[in-house]
C-alpha cells in the first residue's frame, strides 16, 4: 500500500509545461474549422515546434486533409496497447500530429493511478512543443467546451453567415459563462472582403461586450479562395500546395496575429491535467 502510494505520487509529478496550448473550435460545422487548423499548425510549424491534436471524438478527419494514414488513437494508450510515442504521426514542417482523440474522455473513468500514468506521459509532450493546436468538434457538447477551457487561447471560427454568428456568439456565451481563463480570438473565413470580416468581428465583439463583459480579439479574415478547395481535393493543404497564394499570406498572418495575442499561462497544471478536471 505504501509503495503504491509512493508510486502514485512519483507518477503524478508533471513535467512544468512549456507548450503554449489553442483550441481551436466552431459553434457549428461546415465552417472551415479543421482546414484552418491544419494550414494553421503549418504556418506556425515554420518556426516553431507544433503539436496538433485532432480532438473531434467522432469525426476527426485532420489525418485526410493532412494525407497521413492513422491506425492508432489515445484509446489504444489507454487500454496499454500502444506507447504514446506509437500514436503520434510525422506530419509535413516536422509537425507532429495525433490524429483522433477518441478515448480522451474516458479518462475521467478510470482510476487515479491509471490516470495519473497516462496523463504524465501525454504532460510529457507538452515539454519538447512550443505550440499544441487543438482542433476540437464543432457544438458546446462538454467534451468541447472541457478542451476550450484548459486552452490558454481559444479561437473561434465562424463566417459571415448569420447562423454561424449566432452559433459562434452561442460558444462564446458557454465559456464567458463558466469562467474561461484565457483570451477568446475571433477568425472570419470564407468571407467576401476584409472588410466584410471585420463587420463579422465586430458584431460578434459588440453584442460579447454588450451582454457578457467580455473582450474578443481579432485574429484576422480568410478569403474565399477556389485554391483552397482545390487543395482539398488533392488532399494537400493549400499553404503547401499554394505557397505564393494571398490565402497562405493569410494563414501566415493569422499564426502571427495569435502569437502576438499575450495571455496568462496556466503553470500549475498541465493542458491533459486541466482537460480531465473540466471533464469531470
Amino acid at each position: 500500500m505504501g509503495n503504491h502510494a509512493a508510486n502514485l505520487q512519483q507518477v503524478s509529478g508533471d513535467p512544468q509545461p512549456s507548450a503554449r496550448v489553442v483550441a481551436i473550435t466552431s459553434g457549428k460545422g461546415g465552417v472551415g474549422k479543421t482546414n484552418i487548423a491544419a494550414n494553421l499548425a503549418l504556418s506556425m510549424a515554420a518556426t516553431q515546434r507544433i503539436l496538433l491534436l485532432d480532438a473531434d471524438m467522432s469525426l476527426g478527419n485532420l489525418d485526410l486533409i493532412l494525407n497521413i494514414r492513422s491506425k492508432y488513437n489515445i484509446s489504444h494508450v489507454l487500454n496499454g496497447y500502444k506507447r504514446i510515442e506509437d500514436i503520434i504521426q510525422a506530419g509535413p514542417r516536422d509537425m507532429r500530429v495525433i490524429c483522433g482523440a477518441s478515448g480522451l474522455h474516458e479518462l475521467a473513468d478510470i482510476n487515479e493511478y491509471d490516470q495519473q500514468r497516462l496523463i504524465q506521459h501525454l504532460s510529457g509532450l507538452q515539454n519538447d512543443t512550443d505550440v499544441i493546436l487543438v482542433d476540437t468538434a464543432a457544438g458546446i457538447a462538454n467534451p468541447v467546451v472541457s478542451f476550450c477551457l484548459a486552452a490558454d487561447h481559444v479561437l473561434v471560427v465562424t463566417t459571415p453567415e448569420a447562423s454561424a454568428m449566432t452559433d459562434a456568439y452561442g460558444m462564446i456565451k458557454v465559456l464567458v459563462r463558466k469562467g474561461n481563463p484565457g483570451p477568446i480570438s475571433i477568425v472570419v473565413n470564407m468571407a467576401h472582403s476584409v472588410a466584410e470580416g471585420k463587420r463579422t468581428y465586430q458584431r460578434l465583439a459588440d453584442v460579447t461586450g454588450r451582454f457578457l463583459q467580455a473582450k474578443l480579439y481579432y485574429a484576422g479574415t480568410l478569403l474565399k479562395d477556389d485554391r483552397l478547395c482545390r487543395a482539398v481535393r488533392a488532399r494537400t493543404p493549400v499553404v503547401l500546395a499554394y505557397p505564393q497564394s494571398q490565402i497562405a499570406s493569410s494563414f501566415s498572418a493569422l499564426a502571427a496575429r495569435l502569437g502576438g495575442i499575450a495571455c496568462e499561462r496556466n503553470n500549475q497544471n498541465t493542458f491533459f491535467r486541466r482537460v480531465i478536471r473540466w471533464l469531470s
